[in-house]
């Protein structure tokens, strides 16, 4: 009996343990070094797993359950005695190391001797800051190393004999890559300082313009959340490959001035497009890159062309006009004027910074699904096309337009002007369930691409918007919009009482939200990117992220987001009014209808307070005919809005309702009150 009930013991510890293996949670890579916690023997260093290099630290880095292997004890030497040596790192007490380790008289700690040919402080120059000349030579020798080498009081550029020398004529033609970013700083240590705090560089500032959490800093580094990649938590490898930082994140402790990329912008080589992330972390040249090319990066300096803007605007969202919808790296070479008419080579060949003015590094201008704001000014279409918001400047260019000129206090230009976007195939859905091939996102096929809906050559969705809007941000609770079905991630606020008409691009995405308390998750994207392509682990990770257990309940929602449009238009006289008047019916609902112009009862009724049985004229343009009568019928009359910026008789104004026969079928209180 006792044999039979060990036996029995044994099989349901063995069943015990099956099922605990077969309900354990997948492995999950918390330090997001490619190895997951079954593998990795520290899973919160990714400087520890099996594929790192042993260091001499005391230890197991490579996973391999022997410390330190292969290591020699560390000699540490400061043969001059002087206090300097080698190596300077943690194992030896020297501060820094010695530029020569034979003369105790030379080391980081002592001052710079003048005209004795030495680097004495082992900064790299020789007699820095001398003011006296104590060696001669018959000529300037070196125009470039800051010494005054002929003893006739003028150093380097200042002497006549370095006129021609091309590190004269433009120091950048001086400068070596493997002295960059030091190199910049010494001349420009202002504008790094600009830099440092402006939002290309912080991704995260004050959010003026936005209704939730206004007094939160927000920003794409921290709690920004949108349809695309969600949210940058977990994922800095990535998401950090566009920073104009050299690798660290801006918020890194060990992130200084010399962690600002200024070759992004001001390199005119093709540096900002073949820049890479490097094994070690860090963003420059690909490794085997050629010298001379390297040199030409540091020394080919000038104002950001459209290629350095557009090689992180262009790509947003994961790919080649994937996010905006009106921007693609088709715009640097593109000659088309209905392409885009500001962006083109044959023509206007507008630069970025000529509409996104910079004021101290800080850039004008952004769009609705943008939350911090750099620099308080709007990009404004008459700072070229001037008068044009004058109510007459259509007219007065002899456009024949006086319709467009009665739009401008209500009618973005780019409502007008923006006819069609996705010009180049824009992302118009994401379903994080499968990959862009159509795989299931479980693992079987590896890492890769959310699914990617693409379209071409929409039109843009109209809404009113007064500049200020409602994007969703990381830990807030998701709505349920009850109109639309979906959980809105960026809204436009304004109706058509506030604000004015702009053309957005809309989509929607398929995205995990939490159960119990309907917070959007944000995808641990590195690990379905880049390690496992499994959404369930790398939902698992994102919810360890964002502080909740891995077992965390979720459900898969559609989100939608509001993108303005800003860039695509094609020629002025490309545009007809019928793209959004050719709608017009007075039997149902168009497009302008929707947008709050319908009017505010049947027609018989409408019509019937100044006319007996009147039939209703079918077009648009004969409808608004009434505004040339007497003083000019008000909207009030005939919808539920006023114009008062048109000088038209309101029904609310009993100085002028008496030249119009109204019958009060409505007593206006709608626009009265």
């Amino acid at each position: 009996m006792k044999k039979f009930l060990a036996i029995i013991s044994i099989l349901f510890l063995v069943l015990t343990l099956s099922s605990a293996t077969a309900f354990a949670g997948k492995p999950v890579d918390g330090d997001k070094d490619g190895y997951t916690s079954n593998k990795d023997c520290n899973d919160s260093d990714a400087a520890i797993n099996p594929g790192a290099t042993e260091v001499c630290d005391d230890v197991d880095n490579n996973c391999d359950g022997v410390i330190d292997e292969g290591c020699e004890p560390v000699t540490c030497v400061d043969n001059d005695s002087d206090g300097y040596g080698f190596p300077a790192d943690a194992s030896c007490t020297f501060a820094q190391e010695d530029c020569d380790d034979t003369l105790s008289e030379v080391n980081p700690g002592v001052a710079e001797v003048c005209d004795n040919g030495i680097d004495d402080n082992c900064d790299g120059q020789t007699d820095e800051g001398c003011s006296t000349c104590t060696t001669t030579a018959s000529s300037e020798v070196n125009c470039s190393d800051n010494n005054d080498d002929d003893c006739d009081g003028a150093t380097d550029c200042a002497d006549s004999e370095c006129s021609g020398d091309p590190a004269c004529t433009d120091p950048h033609n001086a400068l070596l890559y493997e002295e960059y970013p030091a190199n910049c700083m010494s001349c420009h240590n202002a504008q790094f300082n600009e830099m440092a705090g402006a939002l290309h560089y912080t991704w995260v500032g004050e959010a003026p313009d936005m209704t939730n959490q206004p007094g939160t800093q927000q920003g794409k580094l921290t709690n920004a959340l949108n349809s695309y990649c969600i949210n940058i938590l977990g994922d800095w490898p990535v998401c950090g490959t566009c920073h104009v930082g050299r690798g660290l994140r801006p918020d890194d402790s060990q992130a200084d001035n010399s962690n600002i990329d200024c070759l992004m912008c001001h390199s005119t080589t093709d540096y900002p497009l073949v820049r890479t992330r490097l094994a070690d972390g860090s963003m420059g040249a690909p490794v085997g890159t050629d010298q001379a090319t390297l040199e030409s990066y540091v020394r080919t300096i000038g104002k950001p062309a459209r290629k350095n803007c557009l090689k992180c605007h262009a790509n947003a969202g994961g790919g080649d006009g994937v996010k905006r919808g009106d921007l693609s790296m088709a715009d640097i070479t593109n000659t088309d004027p209905d392409f885009d008419v500001h962006m083109n080579n044959a023509g206007a060949n507008v630069s970025c910074f000529e509409c996104h003015t910079f004021v101290n590094h800080k850039v004008t201008g952004k769009g609705s699904d943008l939350r911090a704001t750099d620099y308080a000014s709007e990009v404004a279409c008459t700072t070229c096309h001037t008068g044009m918001d004058s109510g007459t400047g259509h007219t007065d260019a002899g456009l024949n337009r006086t319709d467009a000129d009665r739009h401008v206090n209500r009618v973005s230009c780019q409502a007008c002007h923006i006819d069609l976007y996705g010009k180049w195939p824009t992302e118009v859905h994401r379903d994080w369930e499968f990959h862009h091939d159509g795989a299931p996102a479980d693992g079987v096929s590896g890492p890769g691409h959310p699914y990617s809906e693409l379209a071409s050559d929409l039109k843009p969705v109209l809404k009113f918007w007064n500049r200020t809007s409602h994007n969703g941000l990381l830990g807030e609770t998701a709505v349920l919009d009850p109109a639309t079905g979906t959980y809105p991630t960026s809204r436009p606020n304004g109706d058509i009482n506030d604000g004015k008409l702009y053309p957005f691009k809309y989509k929607t995405a398929y995205q995990p939200k939490t159960i119990a308390d309907d917070v959007i998750i944000s995808v641990d994207t590195f690990d379905f990117l880049k390690v496992s392509g499994d959404l369930d682990t790398a939902v698992a990770s994102g919810l360890v992220n964002m502080g909740y257990p891995s077992n965390e309940p979720w459900e898969l929602i559609t989100t939608e987001t509001y993108g303005l449009l800003n860039h695509g238009a094609p020629q002025a006289a490309t545009i007809d009014c019928a793209q959004c008047h050719n709608s017009f019916s007075v039997d149902s609902d168009s497009e302008l209808d929707l947008l709050g112009y319908k009017l505010k009862g049947p027609k018989a009724d409408v019509c019937n307070q100044c006319h007996s049985d009147k039939k209703l004229p079918r077009d648009q343009g004969r409808m608004h005919g009434h505004l040339q009568k007497g003083s000019g019928i008000g909207c009030g009359f005939c919808h539920s809005f006023e114009r008062p910026e048109r000088g038209l008789c309101s029904p609310c104004d009993p100085n002028c309702v008496s030249e119009f026969v109204d019958t009060v079928l409505y007593d206006h209180s709608d626009v009265c009150n």
